[in-house]
């Protein structure tokens, strides 16, 4: 029964109120609504008023709130508070700020809501910005003030500000609140600042589980593993945040099996149950450690617990499967999955697991499926079309990197190197320097090192030298290393010996590598004492176990100097069994001072670990044939016949136009051949002329007149040529038979004739003379 004077119905009516916002029932609060209505009470009643918005906002019903509020004729500082927290919980921020701004009077708790709202929406730029002009305003602070004021803080590392509030902490003497010093720790731990962290948490009589909770995570940020272990165990209760906070600690900083077994820790020692933050840390330590099997059982959990709606767990669960080889099982769940629900991290995985089985295609699907790529996902395919071998396709890619994607990092750079350095593209090359020196990365040891290999395989040893000086105060054993090889790949052995004892007075400790590059030196310089007494220095000071190459080097060495009985004592004291390299060596060696006996046991020792040697076979029938033993050589081409035995194809190519070109002995797949040929064919008309244009004039000259003319016909080519970069370039260790270019002298006498260049005429043609 409602009572009968107004403040009594009031009163009534207010309990109603509180009765229908306990049971949380919108239609009770509609049906008290209405009878206050009819009551008049709406027109003088604030207090009911503001109890009706609470019921609407409490209930999830925030335009009825809103209405009461707009309808409201009287309001006080409560009514807009309540209204303006409704609307910076939904988000409505211009909205809550226009009611902020046109309040008639603010308190704390209207400033207090807007820092709140902004702090939901992570716009804790703004909520700062609100502290400060509250502070201007002279309004008192209050405790819930502080504490969101302090969140905001860390989470923009705001150190100086924070330090501020902090001075108000002390000025209110609030800091004794566990709420206020849990806000101060995680503050001034994310801001970087562990030792004021360290005396904040000493200083404080009470603390609970979110104050341990804080330091542990403290501890695993700042790298300090130990310290988080011993903070944990000293903890009497602890929960979920607890274990994840350790768990995920070791995970971030790469320490799998601790991750695993704090895990197994957590299921034997507690009754907590892991929740969708513990399973994605142990999904990723799996991932690390390609344990598949603890993967699946992990994921048979996770569908029991009913967890693999979470966006984490399923990215998780897409990256354990894709770097654990279950990249089937990883389609699967991709396929299951709104795209949008999956993170770049997930993606680059499945990635990733592709390029590593070398099946490209799938890869580049998943790659351009990615909507927001990040220059991890841009390298990770980068990389991929470079490890199989896609140069083409790499370059492309970068280029389509460089307009559309993120600024390529250093792993990006130092991969597009490589391909410039394979295709020994100086052009190319000069176009990564430039993006690295855009980018900001050309500083770094990884690219620096890779455009000194790019320089020196591009023909470019003053670039690499130029690239070294550079790095001076930066360089890496890899550094040196690259360098030493370098000049010993453009003839310098002695520059590159004295910079190997340039890098020792350093104190940089060479690598096996490093001793490949001198002795490839010695072997080039002919220093056979010295190039022992390297090997030496490697085995006994640096303690580096010689590998095959080692072994070729001192084998080559020896050879060199003609110490072919030293060469083979060395082959058959070697530790382990010889391979191709070494007989191989040894082979050449025989075919120079042809030495048939020793000749033929190394071709026979390598073809028992090689039947299909091609160079092996040659170079035996060419040293048959050298000595006059014509038999034997035709008997050695008869069994290579046989055998089926075919000589390796060569190739080179040139660059023209920002293209490769690539041609093999008598390959005739190029798109452009038929063009080719008939250009060739004219060429060699006008060869056949000039060589019987050179016949006449060699029978009227004299020997020595002939010879000043080839020495001034060399001449001028190298000064035509010194005016043009040259283009071509043969496959590594790969010659086309001998004379396979137009000789120096005709290409020079071609230009006179026709007024085509040099670097015209070689990109025409590549034929043999």
């Amino acid at each position: 029964m409602e009572a009968s004077n107004p403040a009594s119905r009031s009163d009534f009516y207010a309990y109603q109120l509180q009765a229908s916002l306990r049971k949380r029932d919108l239609l009770a609060g509609k049906s008290i609504h209405a009878q206050i209505i009819k009551s008049g009470l709406h027109l003088c009643s604030v207090f009911l008023m503001n109890n009706l918005m609470t019921v609407y906002l409490k209930t999830d019903s925030a335009s009825d709130a809103h209405r009461v509020f707009d309808e409201m004729p009287l309001r006080n500082t409560l009514s807009w508070n309540t209204i303006i927290s409704a609307y910076a919980k939904q988000g409505r921020f211009d909205e809550a700020l226009s009611v902020f701004n046109a309040m008639p009077q603010r308190d704390s708790v209207s400033w207090t809501a807007m820092i709140v709202g902004y702090n939901q929406m992570g716009r804790y730029g703004n909520a700062i910005q609100m502290f400060v002009q509250m502070i201007a305003d002279g309004v008192p602070v209050t405790q819930f003030t502080l504490t969101n004021i302090l969140s905001a803080c860390g989470a923009v590392k705001a150190l100086e500000i924070g330090r501020k509030v902090h001075s108000f902490v002390v000025k209110l003497a609030v800091g004794s609140y566990v709420s206020v010093a849990n806000c101060l720790l995680n503050m001034y731990a994310k801001s970087g600042d562990p030792m004021t962290v360290k005396i904040v948490f000493d200083r404080m009589r009470l603390k609970n589980t979110s104050s341990w909770n804080a330091m542990i995570s403290l501890h695993m940020q700042c790298g300090c593993a130990d310290l988080a272990l011993a903070q944990f165990k000293q903890m009497k209760e602890r929960d979920i945040v607890s274990w994840n906070s350790l768990i995920a600690g070791y995970n971030q900083h790469g320490l799998d099996m601790e991750t695993l077994t704090t895990f197994s820790c957590m299921l034997q020692d507690s009754v907590l149950q892991p929740d969708k933050f513990t399973l994605a840390s142990i999904l990723s330590a799996c991932a690390n450690l390609e344990k598949l099997e603890l993967g699946k059982q992990i994921h048979a959990h996770i569908v029991r617990a009913e967890l693999g709606t979470y966006d984490a767990v399923k990215n998780a669960l897409i990256t354990m499967y894709a770097k654990s080889g279950g990249l089937a099982i990883a389609q699967k769940i991709l396929e299951q999955c709104v795209t949008s629900d999956l993170n770049v991290i997930a993606f680059t995985a499945l990635l990733h697991g592709y390029i590593k089985l070398g099946d490209i295609m799938p890869a580049r699907q998943i790659f351009d499926a990615l909507r927001d790529r990040d220059v991890v996902a841009w390298t990770v395919m980068i990389v991929g079309y470079v490890q199989n071998g896609l140069n083409n396709d790499a370059l492309e890619l970068f280029m389509s990197m460089i307009k559309l994607g993120p600024k390529p990092n250093s792993y990006t750079l130092a991969a597009m190197l490589s391909v410039s350095s394979s295709l020994a593209s100086l052009d190319h090359g000069k176009q990564i320097h430039a993006s690295a020196m855009r980018s900001g990365e050309v500083h770094s040891v990884s690219v620096s090192n890779a455009l000194i290999s790019m320089y020196s395989k591009a023909g470019s040893i003053s670039g690499a030298k130029k690239v070294f000086n550079l790095i001076y105060s930066n360089r890496d054993t890899v550094s040196w290393t690259s360098m030493i090889i370098a000049l010993v790949q453009h003839g310098h052995g002695e520059d590159a010996i004295e910079l190997f004892e340039k890098m020792l007075s350093h104190g940089i400790k060479p690598d096996h590598i490093t001793y490949v590059g001198v002795l490839s030196a010695c072997i080039y310089v002919g220093l056979v004492e010295q190039g022992r007494s390297y090997y030496n220095l490697m085995r006994n000071v640096h303690k580096i176990e010689p590998t095959h190459s080692h072994y070729a080097c001192m084998i080559a060495l020896l050879r060199r100097a003609g110490l072919l009985q030293e060469a083979f004592n060395f082959i058959q004291s070697l530790p382990v069994e010889p391979d191709v390299i070494a007989w191989g060596s040894l082979l050449s060696c025989c075919k120079v001072h042809k030495n048939v006996d020793l000749a033929k046991v190394a071709a026979e020792r390598l073809l028992l670990i090689d039947p299909d040697n091609s160079g092996a076979h040659s170079a035996l029938a060419n040293l048959y044939s050298a000595c006059g033993r014509w038999e034997e050589a035709a008997q050695v081409r008869r069994s290579m016949k046989n055998k089926g035995v075919k000589k390796e194809q060569g190739f080179s190519w040139i660059q023209i136009q920002n293209k490769v070109h690539v041609f093999g002995v008598d390959d005739g797949v190029h798109m452009q051949k038929e063009a080719i040929y008939k250009m060739m064919e004219k060429i060699w008309k006008e060869i056949k002329n000039m060589v019987l244009e050179i016949k006449v004039k060699r029978r009227e000259r004299n020997k020595y007149r002939n010879q000043e003319m080839l020495m001034q016909g060399k001449l001028a080519l190298l000064d035509l040529a010194s005016s043009e970069q040259a283009l071509e370039t043969n496959s590594g260790g790969q010659k086309l038979r001998d004379g396979a270019y137009i000789n120096h002298a005709l290409l020079a006498k071609l230009h006179k004739c026709t007024g085509r260049t040099a670097k015209e005429w070689s990109c025409l043609c590549s034929s043999p003379y």
